[in-house]
């Protein structure tokens, strides 16, 4: 099992970069408006990616900053991570709904590729705080 998930690192037909690394996801949304295969691939990463990084957040990263002012901020906190990570898995099932019929339901992938953007960037905010509070 171990071999197999380092055989996938790098892997260009599931959108893992191309080879050498070179993964620029910004570039893989803006390609994936033109391409059905590049909007399957595009989702069905951000919503893994964005799942297991509010899992991450959840389990190990206590809540800092904000989320400490009271009881209502510090389970908010817990509350919005378990929320991204749903639409992160409802994002990866849209990617597998999307591949059934790409066509026909391009509009609707496209539509939940551009509000994925808003749980990045939260999980930008709250996993950015967490590298500055370890770097004092």
């Amino acid at each position: 099992m171990g071999n197999a998930l380092f055989g996938l690192h790098g892997d260009v037909e599931l959108g893992l970069g191309d080879g050498d690394g070179n993964a620029n996801a910004a570039a893989e949304m803006v390609e994936a408006a033109h391409d059905v295969t590049k909007l399957r691939r595009a989702l069905f990463a951000g919503g893994v990616g964005q799942a297991a990084a509010a899992l991450y957040l959840a389990l190990f990263r206590p809540p800092a900053g904000l989320f400490l002012l009271n009881n209502l901020l510090f389970y908010s906190y817990y509350v919005l991570l378990v929320v991204v990570v749903l639409f992160g898995v409802a994002e990866a099932w849209v990617a597998l709904w999307v591949s059934n019929q790409p066509r026909r339901r391009r509009g609707t992938g496209m539509t939940v590729l551009c509000i994925s953007v808003l749980p990045m960037l939260f999980l930008a905010g709250i996993g950015g705080s967490a590298v500055l509070n370890t770097l004092k």
